[in-house]
C-alpha cells in the first residue's frame, strides 16, 4: 500500500518508544463501516484518541502523500470524504462512482483511482482540482486497487468476473485480464514492483502475478487446524518494505498469515477478532494493526513475538486500516 513516508507528526500524532530504545511517532486510523466515523488510535496507550464522523458506510482509507489529508470511501454517500489529519474534521469531499470501496493514491501524482462497486467503473480523480479525468469499464463489482511502484500500472479486481484488470495510468486502458480464484479483493505490488498478490475471498488463495508475463506463477492456500475450509477467505494483504514477509488476513477464519514473501510459504498463523479484514503495519513494523469485522474490536500484534498484546473496541464493523508516520 508508497504509503509510509516519513512526516512530523501534528495534532493526533502520539510519540510512542519502540523497543530498542528508540522511538517513534505515529497515529493509527480506522474506517468503522456501520458507525459512520473513523477512529484514531494512539500506539502507547492502544485506546481510540478520537473518534471523526463521516459519510455513510465508510470503508477504504488512504492518505494524501504529505499525511495532511486522509481520504475515506464512504460508499452509502457515493463520495469521497477528506479528513484534515490537524483538526480531525472532514473539510472537504471528492466525487466518485456509485458506492466507492477501495482506491490507491499514484505514487507521484495527486491522483486517485477509485473503484465503484455499483457501476462496474473506476474513477480517477485529481484531488487538488476535484475534476474527475475520466473512467475505466472493468469487470463487475470492482473492488481492490493496486499501483505499482513507479505509477504506470494500475490493477483492479473484479469480484464477480474473478479477474485482475491491468490498466496502463496514461492511456486509462486495459492491457491485460487475468483470471484469478473466486471474488478477488484486494491487490497489492511487491516493493520491487516484479509482482502483484491478489487475494480471493471464497477461493481462500494468494495468487502471485508476474508483471513481465502477465501469468499467475504461484497460488498460495492456507490450511489452519480446527477451522474448516470454507471460514478461511483471503482479504486484506500487507507486505513488508524490505520485501521479506507478507500477511494475509484471513477473514472468518480469524487468523492472519504471516507468509515468506520469497519462498512463499506460511510461517505461521495469529489468531485475532472475529473477521479480521485488512491490516497495516507500523511504520518501525514491530506491530501489526487488524481490523475486526464482526468482533468491533482491531487486535495489535507483536510481530516479533507473534502475539496479539491487545485487542481494542473502536466502533461498529471496523474495515479499512492506515498508518499515519
Amino acid at each position: 500500500m508508497g504509503r509510509m513516508r516519513a512526516g512530523l507528526a501534528v495534532a493526533l500524532g502520539v510519540l510512542t518508544i519502540l523497543p530498542g530504545g528508540g522511538a517513534a511517532a505515529y497515529s493509527v486510523y480506522v474506517s468503522n463501516e456501520r458507525s459512520n466515523t473513523v477512529a484514531v488510535v494512539d500506539p502507547e496507550t492502544l485506546t481510540v484518541s478520537k473518534t471523526i464522523p463521516v459519510g455513510r458506510r465508510p470503508r477504504g482509507i488512504t492518505f494524501s502523500h504529505d499525511y495532511k489529508h486522509l481520504y475515506v470511501c464512504v460508499g452509502d454517500d457515493d463520495r469521497v470524504d477528506v479528513i484534515d489529519t490537524a483538526s480531525g474534521t472532514v473539510v472537504d469531499s471528492l466525487p466518485s462512482g456509485p458506492d466507492p470501496e477501495l482506491f490507491v493514491l499514484h505514487p507521484q501524482k495527486p491522483v486517485l483511482y477509485i473503484a465503484n462497486e455499483d457501476d462496474n467503473m473506476v474513477t480517477v480523480v485529481d484531488t487538488q482540482t476535484r475534476r474527475v479525468l475520466g473512467e475505466i469499464q472493468v469487470g463487475v463489482e470492482p473492488e481492490g486497487m493496486g499501483i505499482s511502484p513507479d505509477g504506470t500500472v494500475l490493477v483492479n479486481t473484479s469480484e464477480t468476473t474473478n479477474m485482475a484488470h491491468f490498466i496502463d495510468t496514461t492511456s486509462l486502458q486495459i492491457t491485460d485480464n487475468v483470471l484469478v480464484d473466486s471474488r478477488p479483493r484486494v491487490a497489492q505490488f511487491t516493493p520491487d514492483g516484479r509482482h502483484v498478490w491478489v487475494s480471493s475471498e471464497i477461493g481462500g488463495t494468494v495468487s502471485v502475478i508476474d508483471m513481465q508475463t502477465r501469468q499467475v506463477v504461484h497460488k498460495i492456500g492456507f490450511e489452519v487446524r480446527g477451522v474448516p475450509k470454507e471460514a478461511i477467505q483471503a482479504v486484506g494483504i500487507e507486505l513488508t518494505a524490505d520485501g521479506s514477509t507478507a500477511f494475509v488476513a484471513l477473514g472468518p477464519s480469524n487468523r492472519v498469515a504471516e507468509v515468506d514473501q520469497k519462498t512463499y510459504a506460511v510461517r505461521r498463523y495469529h489468531l485475532v477478532g472475529q473477521r479480521v479484514w485488512n491490516l497495516a503495519l507500523s511504520p518501525d513494523g514491530k506491530r501489526l494493526y487488524t481490523t475486526n469485522g464482526v468482533s468491533n474490536d482491531v487486535s495489535v500484534i507483536d510481530v516479533a513475538a507473534g502475539k496479539v498484546i491487545k485487542s481494542l473496541p473502536v466502533g461498529d464493523s471496523p474495515w479499512g486500516v492506515a498508518v499515519k508516520p
